[in-house]
């Protein structure tokens, strides 16, 4: 896939049946956003080091593919005053983290930014997702400008809910990188 990409994965990591680990082995030139604490992150150290991976990302703005939580960090991010840019963002599954399903051992996400994104962006949802509404998830697309998309009952679009290789993804993923060009 011609495109360069930085993985953001949620809370607690993804793990080895998630598709963005699984997406990573099959791009060998995509990189996983690193962070110190996944089980307990901050908002404010977790947009400190994404801000440092795109500075460091070498083959221009790059695409974020964000699942779960960080979908929120990417919206966080986008609110700073960072002179970096980025390409577009791929969000997938959004946390909701004004919900009473929110995890309470990431601090300093709350509220949500509800502002326009200043680069294109997709959102998709399920139906089902335990952590979001599909009635919320469509209210952060509509705030955030982005394109909405959603897949029907899935869960949470992770490992769990069944979602390994996601072929589906690829080709979302894919058509969205060939409409930035």
């Amino acid at each position: 896939m011609e495109c360069d990409v930085l993985v953001l994965a949620g809370l607690w990591n993804s793990g080895p049946t998630h598709w963005q680990t699984l997406w990573e082995k099959q791009f060998p030139a995509w990189q996983r956003v690193p962070h110190r604490d996944w089980t307990s992150p901050s908002c404010d150290e977790w947009v400190a080091e994404l801000d440092a991976a795109i500075a460091a990302s070498d083959a221009g703005p790059p695409i974020l593919v964000a699942h779960s939580l960080s979908c929120a960090l990417v919206a966080k991010w986008a609110a700073t005053d960072t002179p970096l840019h980025i390409a577009g963002a791929f969000l997938v599954a959004p946390s909701d983290i004004e919900a009473d399903s929110f995890p309470p051992d990431a601090t300093g996400f709350q509220p949500m930014p509800m502002e326009k994104l200043p680069f294109p962006s997709v959102l998709i949802a399920s139906s089902d997702d335990p952590y979001c509404s599909i009635e919320r998830a469509k209210a952060f697309a509509e705030a955030w400008g982005s394109a909405f998309v959603d897949i029907g009952p899935a869960g949470h679009i992770n490992g769990d809910a069944g979602f390994g290789e996601w072929p589906e993804g690829v080709k979302m993923l894919q058509e969205f990188c060939e409409s930035l060009q």
